[in-house]
């Protein structure tokens, strides 16, 4: 992603409730935002499988849910859970075309009521 620009506000601790997400932009990157109990996450918000805005997807917890083919990242680190809710030779096949990529997370702080995001 080229250099660090350091820690930039990507909102307010209160415009975001407890298990919601959020597309927000910081430094020109579409970014997912995430709550999950007094923590925040973000992350890519585009899927690394086909592209799927997450932001349209589903929050469990820190695990994410893509809209598109169902894949599941944990925000804390941005392994895969699930790569697609494919199964059988479609799944099989998918991996070889498309393999399984983590999601790309960012360090998150709260300072004087603002989330702010390292880019």
């Amino acid at each position: 992603m080229g250099t660090m620009a350091g820690f930039v506000a990507a909102g307010k601790v209160d415009e975001l409730p407890d298990g919601a997400m959020k597309k927000v932009t910081a430094q020109g990157y579409e970014i997912l935002l995430a709550r999950a109990g007094a923590k925040y996450y973000a992350a890519d918000n585009r899927c690394p499988h086909l592209g799927a805005d997450l932001s349209q997807g589903k929050l469990e917890g820190t695990v994410v849910t893509c809209p598109r083919h169902g894949s599941q990242f944990d925000l804390t680190d941005g392994r895969v859970i699930r790569w697609t809710n494919w199964s059988g030779l479609v799944s099989k096949l998918g991996r070889v075309l498309k393999p399984p990529r983590q999601l790309t997370v960012y360090k998150t702080k709260v300072e004087a009521g603002r989330v702010l995001i390292e880019i």
